[in-house]
């Protein structure tokens, strides 16, 4: 593979298409959280990003090492990828019906929360290791920063607008976020399995 308009392409495009599950969770995370400073909304698509780009270069990397142990493990992402978003999920969704709907006093996504819902939204993007195997180390590394930088714009325009909803929807939007995170947590499965 060669440096070429098309190498950019092909990464802003993996990014968008990587990026949709975290932009999902961006926005049940902004219904949840309306108040949500614009330092924090940064942190919080940061990890996302992060994550998007740390996976793609694992799997290069396990492509490059350990490529039949990684090939026992893939089929086990999207049950992860369910496990870690129902629990999320779940926890939500139970912890709005106890607070019968109700807004809660300062709702907060908490740093454990924002790493589960950062490793189970680019668990996905481990495969992408695969398809650009045959990119060099510094390739795989500019794509994977593409990546993170379409992912980081797409998340923080999912916070924007789950921000918006979610003062809208006030007591409601625990539960709605925990259900949006469900439904990812099974589109997911879904689509692995598939």
């Amino acid at each position: 593979m060669e440096w070429n308009l098309l190498f950019f392409l092909n990464s802003v495009l993996l990014g968008i298409g990587l990026a949709m599950d975290a932009f999902s969770v961006s926005l049940a995370n902004g219904l949840n959280e309306p108040g949500m400073k614009r330092k924090k909304m940064c942190g919080v698509a940061g990890v996302f990003a992060f994550f998007q780009a740390l996976m793609p270069m694992i799997g290069w990397n396990c492509v490059h090492t350990i490529l039949q142990h990684l090939e026992t493990f893939e089929k086990y992402i999207p049950w992860l990828a369910l496990i870690m978003l129902l629990y999320i999920g779940g926890t939500m969704l139970i912890e709005g019906m106890q607070n019968g709907g109700d807004e809660m006093e300062n709702p907060q996504v908490g740093a454990a929360a924002l790493l589960i819902q950062g490793i189970a939204t680019s668990i996905d993007a481990l495969s992408v290791g695969f398809t650009i195997a045959e990119y060099d180390f510094f390739m795989a590394l500019v794509c994977s920063l593409i990546i993170a930088v379409v992912t980081f714009i797409i998340c923080m325009s999912g916070l924007a607008v789950g921000k918006k909803f979610g003062t809208k929807l006030a007591g409601k939007a625990t539960i709605l976020g925990g259900v949006i995170l469900i439904l990812i947590g099974f589109e997911i499965f879904i689509t692995g399995i598939v």
